[in-house]
């Protein structure tokens, strides 16, 4: 057993961990980073489950599945015939995986670019002592590393379904849905929060006869209203079937597949056979086996560390940031967490504002927001303005074939400070970017309407909608 003492040690190589170990070596510290990821060859498979089984491989299939789509569907609409259309649903995901490798590949890198350590196991705390804390590596070969600050940043899993535990064959997480090797005739989806939406798409798209079941009463009940009846009447639309209010019962796996007994909103029993049933009510914070109890780490009920605003933990020199702790479960709020944690330990004051991450979930229409939602001001008292611009009125979704949703301005009614912007609608995912930086400037809703947009573009609704917010729309 060798021992390696470092000023600081990550455990976790996921978009917080890896980030953080990067900005920390670049501010002049001796970094080493942790995680035990694997790919099918055993070797070391860095960025965490947002990598190798959550936001890339899943966009990378929502990307195919959208082009298998079109080809089928929209390319006659552009004079684009296409006959003999088939799915290579192998292909698609061996595709999916070479996307993975280079984002894991692309990380092993920046840690050489870097002089980032990188140790290949499972990392958990030994003890602390004069020359910082032990932290131990569970790999190939067992090491021991000391490091005089610890940032934790092991993510989260997927929450299982009371009674029904994920056997990724049948009753799938997120890595289950995204290695369904051949299209199911029948999916059904608990939970219709980002992650079930987005595999849902997916497989509808492929054929697959896609039922959502989803506990409350509302649909993306943390969405602004507006937006997400809209969004529910695109999905409607496309056959994706969305029952709200139910109370799943028994879930039994076999060979034939699953069976879901549910009572529906109205207090019916209902029953639904399915080939396979993708589970996606929340994501738990993954603290199991770090060891937290040798040096007397804080957690809480939910078994997340318990961190201060600025990411510090009941330990000195022990940070924790990303899904582990407190907050939306974002790759990017992790990522922002890591840099101002490496640029706090430097002395310098590191920045993240809760109230400008954007959120965005990849279906189509895509679904972006950042801010308040009209019911949050609502329910605040704060008084307000609103504006919205359908992308029928632009002349940009107009060509590309796709003007489902619009963009949504919600403004200080006394200052027009902008408090939130939502979106559904082509592209939005893109389009937000905007409305973070304007927020963050503090900008006003007249800010936006009086700045030059490209013409013709997806973007020209974003000042569209900030017009109309003192209903001086130019195109609708």
């Amino acid at each position: 057993m060798s021992e390696k003492q470092f000023d600081v040690v990550v455990i976790g190589g996921g978009p917080g961990g890896y980030v953080a170990a990067i900005r920390a070596a670049q501010l002049g510290f001796n970094v080493a980073c942790i995680d035990e990821w694997k790919n099918a060859k055993g070797g070391p498979a860095l960025g965490g489950t947002c990598t190798n089984i959550g936001c890339i491989p899943s966009k990378a299939l929502l990307q195919s599945s959208e082009h298998y789509e079109h080809a089928g569907h929209s390319f006659a609409d552009h004079g684009i015939k296409v006959e003999g259309l088939g799915l290579d649903v192998a292909k698609m995901l061996s595709r999916k995986d070479t996307v993975v490798k280079q984002n894991n590949d692309g990380i092993v890198y920046l840690f050489k670019k870097n002089k980032v350590a990188f140790f290949h196991g499972r990392g958990s705390f030994v003890k602390a002592s004069d020359a910082g804390y032990e932290i131990k590596v569970e790999g190939a070969a067992e090491e021991s590393i000391t490091a005089k600050q610890v940032i934790v940043a092991t993510g989260s899993n997927a929450r299982p379904l009371p009674g029904a535990p994920f056997d990724e064959e049948n009753i799938l997480s997120n890595d289950g849905a995204l290695r369904i090797g051949a299209v199911p005739k029948k999916l059904a989806l608990i939970g219709s929060g980002v992650i079930g939406l987005e595999m849902g798409s997916v497989w509808r798209r492929l054929g697959a006869e896609v039922t959502v079941l989803e506990a409350l009463p509302t649909f993306l009940g943390a969405v602004d209203e507006q937006i997400a009846k809209e969004a529910l009447k695109a999905f409607t639309k496309q056959n994706l079937k969305i029952e709200l209010g139910v109370k799943v019962g028994e879930v039994k796996s076999g060979k034939k597949g699953v069976s879901i007994a549910y009572t529906d909103a109205k207090g019916g029993a209902q029953s639904l056979e399915v080939d396979k049933l993708i589970v996606s009510i929340g994501r738990v914070p993954n603290t199991i086996g770090l060891n937290a109890e040798a040096v007397g780490l804080k957690l809480d009920d939910r078994g997340a560390i318990e961190v201060d605003e600025e990411c510090r933990t009941n330990l000195p020199g022990v940070w924790a940031i990303g899904d582990v702790v407190r907050g939306p479960m974002l790759a990017h709020k992790a990522e922002e967490e890591g840099v101002a944690v490496a640029e706090r330990m430097a002395g310098q004051h590191g920045h993240v504002n809760f109230n400008t991450i954007p959120w965005v979930i990849y279906t189509s229409p895509e679904i972006a927001w950042v801010g308040q939602t009209e019911q949050q001001l609502k329910a605040s008292g704060r008084a307000y303005k609103a504006g919205t611009f359908p992308f029928l009125a632009n002349g940009r979704a107009r060509a590309l074939g796709d003007t489902t949703g619009m963009v949504k301005f919600l403004a200080d009614a006394a200052t027009d400070e902008i408090l939130g912007v939502h979106m559904v609608g082509p592209m939005v995912s893109e389009l937000i970017s905007e409305a973070v930086v304007a927020m963050e400037f503090k900008a006003s809703a007249e800010d936006i309407a009086r700045i030059c947009h490209a013409h013709p573009s997806l973007s020209e609704a974003t000042k569209e909608a900030a017009l109309a917010v003192d209903k001086r729309t130019l195109n609708f």
